[in-house]
Order: structure tokens, then sequence, then C-alpha cells
């Protein structure tokens, strides 16, 4: 059973958001591009490189 706060938050539109914590659970990437995704999938490197 989610918990909220923990698995899940509700944002100011109305919209729920699953956090880190959820998605580590579950234990996979759904490739949606997920704002709190522990796998950064879609997101740009942080370390500074560019893709060339």
């Amino acid at each position: 059973m989610l918990q909220e706060n923990i698995d899940y938050y509700i944002n100011e539109d109305g919209n729920f958001v699953f956090t880190k914590e959820y998605h580590l659970k579950r234990g996979y990437c759904c490739k949606n591009k997920c704002l709190h995704c522990p796998w950064n999938y879609g997101r740009e490197k942080q370390d500074g490189q560019t893709k060339k």
C-alpha cells in the first residue's frame, strides 16, 4: 500500500508525484522521465561533460 509523503506527494496542481523511494521500491525505470527518477533517465549528465 502506498503511503503519502513517503511513496508519493500531491503537487500544487493536484497531481500525484512519485518519490525516489517509491521508484527504488518498484525496482526498475519506466523510462517516462519521472521527476524523482533515481536512475536519472532522460536527464543531462551533471559531471560537466558535453556530447560531441
